[in-house]
């Protein structure tokens, strides 16, 4: 199978039946052998009946409904896990992403030999202040911080290959990451396309403000993770073991300068009147604390069970 076809949606019932029938012309255009897979995040709209019915009349279409609304992460983890094409494509369904773009990503992929390309909406129709500035300031800090060098992290239309999917892990809302998770998974030819962003047709966004400041504390976790994810006593025991050595030391210096000054008949105060006591004492105890988190970090590693973080209830067209 050439292409597998991932479109996650919320309440998206206006806007279906136009991206089905322009996806379907695509492929029969370019004689594709696909699937498309509908990843329904808990619509309380007439989404699921709409895809019920395309899968009703083409095979080749197919759907996971969520109970409830589980976030975008989940929804392509699910896609991930069922997609069976050479190429995995992701978009949106409220038609701001273009059909018309899958082809040239294909070719990306199996002639170009890319791991991954990620779309670049370079021009855009979204508010230039609640989104394109905060977009712009969002992919820069992304670039710093993961060392991938895309201009739109938050585009939805990504072509991957089908290994890559299967070996990488998208929870929580690390769906915005999935080049830089690809990327520590040791797929390092990522490539972008710029792609044409339409304005949107129905109904209104599913994303406000917050996503980027969710955003940016998942590029925060993402940083740490890739860094330490698999290995959490090496940041937390060495910075544990450094405070707890200072504060040792301290509190060496002052016992020791007690004892001299006794010996040697010399004014001195309480050990507990002096302040650097209480610095030494906090250091230590603090020191303990990172080194003990360190180590609960790595029991965690070994002993986590990997559990669903979403709960399907109405699956159509899969074997």
């Amino acid at each position: 199978m050439n292409l597998s076809i991932l479109i996650p949606l919320l309440n998206e019932e206006e806007s279906l039946k136009e991206l089905y029938t322009w996806i379907i012309k695509v492929m029969q255009e370019h004689n594709y052998t696909y699937e498309i897979i509908f990843l329904d995040d808990g619509s309380t709209d007439d989404s699921w009946t709409i895809i019920e019915g395309f899968a009703q009349k083409n095979p080749h279409v197919k759907g996971v409904r969520f109970m409830k609304n589980f976030g975008k992460s989940q929804a392509l983890h699910a896609g991930f896990a069922k997609a069976q094409g050479d190429v995995i494509i992701t978009m949106d369904a409220d038609l701001q992403d273009s059909p018309e773009e899958i082809p040239g990503l294909y070719e990306m992929i199996v002639n170009g030999k890319y791991d991954l390309v990620s779309g670049w909406k370079k021009k855009r129709y979204d508010s230039v202040v609640a989104k394109n500035l905060p977009s712009k300031l969002f992919n820069w800090a992304a670039r710093k911080t993961s060392g991938v060098e895309l201009n739109d992290f938050n585009c939805g239309l990504k072509a991957y290959k089908n290994v890559v999917v299967k070996n990488i892990e998208v929870s929580g809302e690390m769906h915005r990451y999935i080049p830089v998770l690809a990327k520590n998974a040791g797929f390092g030819k990522i490539g972008e396309k710029v792609v044409q962003h339409q304005a949107r047709k129905y109904g209104e966004t599913k994303f406000g403000m917050e996503r980027f400041i969710n955003g940016f504390l998942d590029l925060i976790t993402i940083w740490f993770l890739s860094r330490f994810g698999k290995r959490p006593m090496h940041l937390f025991g060495a910075m544990g073991s450094l405070m707890f050595i200072i504060g040792f030391i301290l509190a060496g210096y002052i016992g020791i300068s007690k004892l001299y000054h006794m010996y040697n008949d010399m004014r001195y105060n309480l050990v507990t009147s002096n302040p650097w006591f209480y610095i030494a004492l906090t250091t230590m105890v603090l020191g303990t604390q990172l080194f003990l988190a360190g180590f609960l970090g790595e029991i965690i590693l070994r002993t986590k069970n990997n559990e669903e973080r979403y709960k399907v209830s109405s699956e159509v067209n899969f074997l």
